[in-house]
């Protein structure tokens, strides 16, 4: 056969036990060069079309013929963990006679002892040529080997046997050993064959390793004619054992993937479904490479024997054919590979899913304690500490916090400060909280989770004198998915209180918390609705005790104004004329300044050019922004509240007064409400407030007591109130509702609906 015809030969004509050598070519090219040459001239550079061709059909039906299972299903992967180790053992010895070539396979595939990463429990870890697919496994299971001893050392003889006759061919022998193995799966099919291989192999490589120091691995040496051949090999040898180290390592990596197809658990995939049925229909197609491989190396390690290797080491069509199957189970591999990533893609979810039902059916049960929904949220084994305790700056174990009620502060990192700060501050005042604990489970993505644990630590060590989890990837994911499916978690920060049982019996307190605080304890709704009842309209209402100098107002019995804008030219005429018709009337008028909403840079510079120029009270201006946040967020949550318990603003005049407020500070004018301790309450838009103060002496007659400055300021105000006005009101898309008709708390008449969007920016 000429060169040319060598080449294109189908690989069917390339094997021949020891007449595979077909003819004797002297190059001396490099196993890579043969095969990225014969790609390119066969076409089978990258896509390994070749594996899929209609030639495979016809091979398929043929191997499909040889298939009759009639034994049980047998656990290869004891026998798997012994062959790899075989494999690993046999190789270093090559890898030091060619020091030259660092990175060759049989330098990344071998490992000494030394290597072996022994597990706790007597398990030591597989350390195997590729690592597309490891798995652990105990020491190896004889029960296995014992089984199949005998049809292993059956196939050793055969595949001996096919390698020494003459004349052999490659894909006649390949289907004489599957029909000898058709009573068994493919897996084990597989298996009983490259431990056949493994054997022989084995025996090779002892008889290499120990003919230096062992006198009977030295004669048997002899006989076999290898420490010549071994000795004094040449580099075109040690090029062509790599191939074959390369091409093991490939098949090996294909047998895995057989082995892990059939480990799917059929729970969660039927092995009938279109899944499965379209990943292994080229399965019994791959079995049959392998096998084949298997013979095509097991073939050049007998043909070293007796021949001194000058023949053998110049055959480049036996190199052509270790390089081909090495590339066609290569396209095996990668198309196995994906087809089962696209099945555990399936089981993953099926699992996924029936622990979402689970999750959501304990969570939705009454139980003795709260445990078991505190496990099912956060990951824990018994000996582990998955909580920190923020103020003690410990860990602690999850019974900490056994038949307590549970406040859940869930959040993802980018948790705005002032809510934390605010939260902080209500924690640490009431004494009360020793009945309940607050715990932070922060939702991170568990892709950037790595990147964010800066954030998340100092989140928990600086911010949070309360318990959370150690680390956030204890958070269980399913869980998260629940915050997010069930309890609607987007963004914004929940308080979702767990009773001493584990039941949810508030699925957001926050805004409980910002108006009562750890009054509001329990959180029920029974208890929202006695809170209620308890509360009208008043200064104590509207203002708490976000600034501790207002309850000393209030019990002074001194008028108090509050006021907000961020127009500082408007603030200062209304502070000047507020204070000069006090000051004419003889009223003791104390004035905060409580902002905007949203406190941006304008309401900074108000802060500051007040404080400068002694126009009224303000919140320290270290922490501004917190106080102003919390007074404008309990006006929201009272909102939210009301509305969550039913109330509207046609039939609750709360409501209706915090809409007033809410709609004062949608407009870009000042406004100010005024209270006699808790008593009466005045409250205008800055164009209708400031020129009722600036003529004060109109009405001032009406005041012959200081008490009864605010009375007559919210007359004069409903007088001055203009016939046409304009008034806004701006809902945050955060609030939790956004009610379809709103009514003007001024003339009762239907507010037109707009959408709009607003940049943080002045």
């Amino acid at each position: 056969m000429s060169g040319r015809e060598r080449e294109t030969a189908p690989l069917s004509s390339l094997g021949r036990g020891r007449s595979f050598v077909m003819e004797h070519d002297r190059s001396s090219s490099r196993p890579a060069e043969i095969i990225a040459e014969g790609l390119k001239r066969r076409g089978g550079g990258g896509g390994g079309g070749g594996f899929f061709s209609s030639d495979e059909n016809a091979l398929t039906k043929q191997i499909l013929g040889t298939h009759a299972p009639g034994i049980d299903d047998l656990n290869v992967k004891p026998l798997l963990a012994v062959i790899e180790d075989i494999l690993r053992l046999g190789s270093p010895t090559l890898s030091t006679h060619d020091n030259d070539n660092n990175n060759n396979a049989l330098t990344a595939g071998a490992r000494s002892d030394a290597n072996l990463d022994h597990q706790p429990g007597g398990k030591k870890k597989v350390v195997s040529f590729h690592d597309d697919i490891s798995y652990t496994t105990p020491d190896h299971d004889l029960n296995i080997v014992a089984v199949l001893a005998l049809p292993i050392n059956r196939i050793s003889s055969e595949m001996i046997c096919k390698c020494n006759e003459g004349g052999g061919e490659a894909h006649s022998a390949t289907m004489n050993l599957l029909r000898s193995l058709s009573n068994y799966s493919w897996d084990v099919k597989v298996g009983i064959t490259f431990a056949a291989f493994a054997i022989n192999y084995g025996e090779f490589c002892l008889v290499d390793h120990l003919r230096m120091e062992n006198p009977l691995a030295k004669n048997i040496a002899t006989l076999k004619d290898l420490p010549h051949t071994m000795d004094n090999a040449a580099a075109e040898l040690k090029h062509k054992l790599e191939a074959v180290v390369i091409l093991l390592n490939t098949a090996l990596n294909v047998t895995r993937f057989i082995v892990k197809f059939k480990e799917l658990p059929s729970a969660y995939i039927t092995h009938d479904s279109p899944e499965i049925t379209a990943a292994t229909a080229h399965i019994p197609t791959a079995v049959y490479w392998i096998i084949r491989s298997l013979m095509a190396s097991f073939s050049l390690l007998l043909n070293l024997v007796g021949s001194s290797g000058h023949e053998y080491m110049s055959a480049t069509a036996e190199s052509w054919e270790i390089l081909s199957l090495t590339h066609k189970l290569e396209v095996i591999s990668a198309h196995l590979k994906k087809q089962l990533a696209i099945c555990l893609g399936l089981v993953d979810k099926k699992k996924s899913e029936d622990a979402y039902i689970a999750f959501k059916r304990l969570i939705e049960t009454s139980h003795i304690d709260n445990m078991k929904v505190l496990r099912a949220m956060i990951r824990t084994t018994e000996d582990q500490m998955p909580l920190y305790d923020g103020s003690k700056r410990t860990n602690e174990r999850l019974e900490a916090l056994r038949s307590k009620y549970i406040l859940l502060l869930i959040t993802d990192l980018d948790v705005p400060h002032e809510e934390i700060n605010v939260l902080h501050m209500i924690y640490n005042q009431h004494a009360m909280r020793h009945e309940y604990e607050v715990l932070w489970l922060p939702v991170v993505d568990p892709t950037t989770a790595p990147l964010q644990d800066n954030v998340f630590y100092d989140l928990r060590n600086n911010n949070m004198p309360w318990y959370s989890v150690t680390r956030p990837s204890l958070v269980e994911p399913v869980a998260i998915r629940y915050f997010k499916e069930v309890w609607n978690f987007t963004h914004m920060p929940m308080l979702v209180v767990l009773d001493p049982q584990g039941k949810p019996s508030n699925l957001n307190a926050l805004p409980m918390m910002w108006i009562w605080g750890g009054h509001a304890f329990p959180f029920t709704k029974a208890r929202e609705r006695a809170l209620w009842d308890d509360h009208t309209w008043n200064i104590d209402l509207l203002a708490d005790a976000i600034d501790p100098r207002i309850p000393e107002w209030t019990r002074g019995n001194r008028v108090i104004c509050l006021y907000g804008g961020e127009d500082i030219d408007w603030i200062r005429k209304f502070t000047l004329s507020a204070r000069a018709a006090a000051s004419a009337l003889h009223v003791p008028l104390e004035m905060l300044y409580v902002g905007k909403r949203n406190p941006r840079d304008k309401v900074r510079r108000c802060h500051e050019v007040i404080n400068r120029e002694k126009l009224s009270h303000i919140f320290p201006l270290a922490e501004y922004y917190d106080y102003v946040w919390y007074f404008w967020v309990r006006l929201w949550s009272m909102w939210n509240s009301k509305k969550h318990i039913g109330m509207s603003v046609d039939d609750d005049r709360i409501m209706r007064e915090i809409m007033d407020m809410l709609t004062f500070d949608s407009s870009k004018e000042g406004w100010a409400v005024f209270s006699r301790g808790n008593y009466e309450m005045a409250k205008g838009k800055g164009d209708v407030v400031l020129p009722v103060l600036d003529n004060y002496t109109a009405w001032g007659y009406n005041v012959d007591h200081p008490d009864k400055f605010v009375a007559v300021v919210e007359e004069e105000i409903r007088r001055a109130h203009p016939e046409h006005h304009c008034n806004h009101l701006i809902l945050p898309g955060q609030t939790g509702y956004i009610p379809e008709r709103v009514a003007c708390s001024q003339c009762g008449k239907i507010m037109e609906h707009y959408v709009m969007y607003s940049c943080c920016n002045d």
